[in-house]
């Protein structure tokens, strides 16, 4: 919620700039006489016409933000359920710290560790990326 505020934030703080960017006026009409047919034209070129094309573009530009977003949370999710093998694994590493060089639970002590390592570096290289993507723009 924290990033999606952010990100919602500086898409509205570029909009409010874009809007007070100078724009072009439109050529006034050199006709005086009304419901003459170069006026009609002239009215009907000044309107927006609506594009397919258009619609597609505003409704991706809609979902940016929340796609950004959801790319973050899920690293951050992801995280977490690589960080809960270490909360599980970490006791039994702590049980057998005696035998880590030579003990009947030796080959145990080394492949607990592997596993403790692994998700280790798993959770934090998730966390640490879902924090650089947040910083980028």
């Amino acid at each position: 919620m924290r990033v999606a505020g952010r990100v919602v934030g500086q898409r509205i703080a570029e909009s409010a700039q874009a809007a007070a960017s100078p724009q072009v006026a439109a050529n006034p009409q050199t006709h005086s006489i009304p419901n003459t047919p170069v006026q009609a034209s002239s009215r009907a070129a000044a309107r927006p016409r609506v594009q397919a094309g258009g619609v597609v573009k505003g409704v991706g530009g809609f979902l940016r933000p929340f796609g950004r977003v959801g790319r973050i949370v899920w690293l951050e999710v992801t995280g977490v359920f690589f960080l809960l093998p270490v909360v599980a694994f970490t006791p039994n590493l702590w049980r057998m710290r005696a035998s880590w060089a030579h003990g009947p639970d030796h080959n145990m002590f080394l492949i607990t560790t592997g596993v403790v390592l692994l998700f280790l570096y798993l959770g934090v290289t998730s966390f640490w990326r879902a924090r650089r993507k947040e910083r980028q723009k």
